[in-house]
């Protein structure tokens, strides 16, 4: 209710976005390689951590109530759904490569390995798709617990480093295991015995009800082939990569990973709102499938972390290409402004 009326529902949407943007930036900045919580507790900040809880709550909060203000606003429209769920699947992989600093990478003393990094990311952006995927069948978008948990446990991560310092992260908790295995644990637990079950449950209900939107079972699963394809390539150049690029490299490969995922799902949540078929290959596939062969046979030699820097910088500049037409062919169509309550003049 404190929202004006004049502010534009994608306005808050894309304000959240922004923050946890910066957020991370500023991170990256101060610790590029993962390394600073494990082996110089001081490098980063302690206004660093503070920030950080501060931009989740207000993303959080954002994301939260630009549906309601949309609905306030009477301007709900599949622009601003799209604008929503879109910018979610990358969001989703920028909170989690933000968090990764708080614990840091394993110096054979405390951390987290970057093979657990990826697996951890991996799990996150498995939840996020299962969520699309069940409303592709279904038609519902059921949002579980997790999502609201993940965030308090961000905000209450960012606030405990900021007041005691990255040391808590480097101690035992419980029973000899620190908090970082307690929170893999929980994620773990989460995924495979709540929320993908529940995915599940709730997909057979529909089918029980005959409220499936697709009847054939290869129509069902077809949009969880590029999404599994893309998982199985980048998984490939991360176990038989000559160079260990992971390892040289993790916040780069990092963060190719949730840009190539979020285009992936944007693929997904369109067909899923406009009731079409997704295709079944995506097209980043193909030139990944061409760096990875290269990578892990050994054309590419000493040149793969410029290869990786390379792929990625394409791989992003090509995401947001794809966000910025959609979006401009959504406000055209529906002769509205993204970022504006105005309506288009008619031509």
């Amino acid at each position: 209710q404190i929202v004006p009326l004049w502010i534009a529902p994608n306005l808050l949407t894309f304000s959240g976005f922004i923050m946890i943007l910066v957020n991370y930036f500023l991170i990256s900045f101060y610790d590029w390689d993962y390394t600073a919580s494990g082996t110089s507790p001081g490098l980063v900040p302690t206004w660093v951590w503070l920030f950080s809880a501060f931009t989740t709550f207000c993303a959080y909060a954002l994301d939260s109530i630009d549906g309601k203000h949309a609905r306030r606003t009477q301007s709900s429209t599949p622009l601003g759904e799209l604008f929503d769920h879109g910018l979610d699947s990358w969001a989703t992989s920028i909170f989690v490569l933000s968090f990764f600093s708080v614990c840091s990478r394993d110096n054979g003393k405390t951390g987290v390995s970057v093979y657990t990094m990826y697996i951890y990311l991996s799990i996150v952006l498995f939840n996020f798709m299962c969520s699309h995927w069940e409303k592709y069948n279904t038609g519902v978008l059921f949002l579980p617990w997790g999502y609201d948990i993940s965030q308090v446990v961000l905000i209450a991560a960012y606030l405990l480093t900021g007041i005691v310092g990255v040391e808590v992260w480097q101690k035992p908790f419980l029973f000899g295991y620190y908090i970082t295995d307690a929170l893999v644990i929980l994620l773990i637990g989460f995924s495979l015995f709540l929320s993908f079950p529940q995915t599940l449950y709730n997909i057979h209900r529909a089918h029980l009800k005959k409220t499936l939107k697709n009847d054939s079972l290869y129509e069902g699963l077809l949009p969880l082939v590029s999404p599994l394809l893309l998982f199985l390539l980048l998984t490939a150049w991360v176990v038989l990569s000559p160079g260990n690029i992971l390892v040289k490299q993790p916040r780069l490969f990092l963060w190719m990973v949730g840009v190539a995922f979020s285009n992936v799902s944007c693929k997904v949540i369109i067909c899923q709102m406009s009731s079409t078929r997704p295709e079944l290959f995506h097209w980043f596939l193909f030139p990944l499938a061409l760096v990875v062969y290269a990578a892990i046979s050994g054309l590419l030699g000493g040149t793969e972390e410029a290869m990786l820097a390379a792929v990625t910088a394409l791989l992003t500049a090509a995401h947001v290409h794809y966000g910025v037409c959609v979006g401009k062919q959504l406000s055209e169509h529906f002769n509205i402004y993204i970022f504006s309550l105005k309506k288009r003049v008619q031509e």
